[in-house]
């Protein structure tokens, strides 16, 4: 049974423990709901939560052995020499072919061994699947009639009800938490096994990336990883982003919470933040066609060699796609200061524009820096109007009109192709995550402290 049935069958479930339980606690005072300690449907509620939560734990946690089950059974049926653990990348490979040809309709020109494979691989997800169901549906059934057999009229079903749905967010909430933790550790460890083949001192002041390449099986070939051209890279293209989108962005914002007509308003802002949904892609496409060639042409003009793709063009771009980022939520902000600081700076004799700058700008300077942050992190972490508009070449220099690249262009570079993911070629790419992970932390860290000190001495 597929999982989009037994979700399906999962729901039906609970809405018939819902109708039962409120039957049932009506039964048991003749129908008068005066003598429940809490409402009819709260008994329902607590019937329905008492089903899905055992029976969705239980779908969770064979789901996950299900998967390592499979893989074992799959590495059981390979060839006794792709079983040997110094091919442990061809026998995942080989596995990952038999799931492939498993989703398949025509086998094709699949070895016999194969066949075989794809045949007890099918047959053993089916049998899983139906056992899954059959285990889930009966201990969510367990929990439903354990509860059934306890409702009395003196049972404080809401407080019940309300106490499982509040642990269930705080397991809500703490999904984000426990999802940086594992995104950290999982760089935290791969970065470790890098630095065991390339010196961290070569890696973090090295001024070469020339890392090779490395096929899977070949032998490791071990280049330069110097990181500071890659570095200086992202945070040239970041800066000249947030010189574009900064002053557009806060002068715009400005002008809407202060100066604009609200009808005026109503219209222009929803048309700024339509940039913030166009895709990356297309930016890139318009910086490829339009933006780099029309700087090359003023360059000739001016007599000065401005390259179609350079930082200059990366950053110009991407300036303008991260301007809603700020002039919007800057609008924001700035809309929210007590109407009272403006009556009573205007009333003490100061100009609309005093007003704006002397009290007005540092009451909203927390969520002002916020929205900054926000935009530079945006433009740290963009990847492909870089590469379409600067290029992928990783030149340290402080010249904006040669082409350069960014950390987050060599990561996915890194990634992709046939490099072994065991070769320092592969698991540069989590050092290079974990470093730029450690600067947008560092940034977040000063940008608090900026708005903590500004928000003391406005308090």
């Amino acid at each position: 049974m597929s999982t989009f049935l037994m979700l399906l069958l999962y729901a039906g479930v609970a809405v018939a423990a819902w109708y039962l339980g409120q039957r049932r606690a009506l039964a048991l005072v003749d129908g008068d709901g005066r003598g429940l300690h809490s409402r009819p449907a709260y008994y329902g509620y607590l019937l329905s939560l008492c089903f899905l939560i055992p029976a969705l734990a239980m779908h969770v946690l064979w789901t996950i052995a299900q998967g390592y089950y499979l893989d074992t059974v799959l590495f059981q049926m390979l060839p006794a020499d792709l079983q040997d653990p110094a091919r442990a990348s061809e026998a995942d490979i080989a596995i990952g072919t038999i799931r492939s040809l498993a989703d398949s309709p025509t086998l094709g020109s699949a070895e016999e061994w194969q066949i075989a494979a794809v045949n007890t691989y099918l047959e053993t997800v089916a049998t899983a699947q139906w056992l899954r169901a059959a285990a889930t549906l009966g201990l969510g059934l367990a929990g439903l009639f354990a509860v059934y057999r306890l409702l009395h009229p003196g049972l404080r079903a809401r407080n019940l009800v309300e106490t499982i749905v509040r642990m269930i967010l705080i397991a809500c909430a703490s999904v984000a938490i426990l999802t940086t933790v594992g995104i950290v550790l999982s760089m935290v460890f791969e970065t470790l096994e890098f630095f065991e083949v390339i010196s961290p001192i070569d890696f973090f002041f090295g001024l070469t990336w020339e890392p090779g390449y490395t096929a899977a099986g070949d032998d490791v070939h071990v280049g330069e990883f110097g990181v500071i051209p890659l570095i200086a890279g992202t945070l040239y293209v970041a800066f000249i982003a947030l010189l574009v989108a900064v002053p557009i962005g806060l002068l715009a914002a400005t002008y809407l919470a202060e100066y604009a007509s609200p009808r005026l308003r109503a219209t222009a802002k929803p048309l700024l933040e339509i940039l913030a949904g166009i895709p990356t892609v297309v930016y890139g496409f318009f910086a490829l066609v339009t933006v780099g060639p029309m700087l090359n042409d003023f360059g000739n003009l001016v007599g000065l060699d401005i390259s179609a793709r350079s930082a200059l063009t990366a950053g110009l771009v991407m300036g303008i796609m991260i301007i809603p980022f700020i002039s919007s939520l800057s609008d924001d902000v700035i809309t929210q200061v007590p109407r009272s600081l403006r009556e009573g700076s205007l009333g003490l004799g100061a100009t609309k524009s005093e007003t704006i700058r002397k009290v007005i700008f540092p009451a909203a300077l927390p969520g002002i820096v916020g929205s900054i942050l926000l935009a530079a992190s945006r433009a740290i972490g963009e990847t492909m109007i870089v590469v379409m508009a600067a290029g992928v070449a990783p030149n340290l220099t402080a010249n904006p009109f040669e082409a350069m690249t960014t950390v987050t262009v060599k990561i996915v570079t890194q990634l992709t192709g046939d490099a072994d993911f065991t070769s320092p070629q592969a698991l540069v790419a989590f050092a290079l995550g974990m470093t730029l992970f450690v600067i947008t932390l560092g940034m977040n860290v000063y940008a608090l402290h900026i708005v903590r000190k500004y928000r003391e001495q406005y308090d």
